[in-house]
């Protein structure tokens, strides 16, 4: 079992910047991949960014690339996301998830563990 405790949410102005942090209990993180996923209001929930448990293997969606970074420590069971050069359409509620398959996955269906989700709203 896996809990995920996400962190570093808040108003930032279009440009700014954001750390997202997800702390995973658990003595099995270091062998799953980990997501971030985010839910606009009114929208469905989508992906951002996936990292494998190796940190060898990475991707992140169309939108957010060349201004999102996934990023992972095993030794502290944490997971992040930097977010930099932010739009008003990234405003969200950011998700951090588990998957202890261990794939490479954009799919909300493949990841078993997930947060309670940190609130990003960026003002234009």
């Amino acid at each position: 079992q896996v809990q995920l405790v996400e962190s570093g949410g808040g108003l930032v102005q279009a440009g700014g910047s954001l750390r997202l942090s997800c702390a995973a209990s658990g003595r099995t993180f270091s062998s799953y991949t980990m997501g971030w996923f985010r839910q606009a209001p009114g929208k469905e929930r989508e992906f951002v960014a996936t990292i494998s448990w190796s940190r060898v293997s990475r991707y992140s969606a169309d939108s957010v690339k060349g201004r999102f970074t996934i990023s992972r420590d095993n030794a502290k069971n944490t997971v992040y996301l930097q977010m930099n050069n932010l739009k008003p359409e990234d405003t969200a509620v950011y998700y951090c998830a588990a998957d202890s398959r261990a794939r490479l996955s954009s799919y909300l269906k493949d990841y078993n563990y997930w947060g309670q989700g940190t609130q990003v709203t960026v003002s234009s």
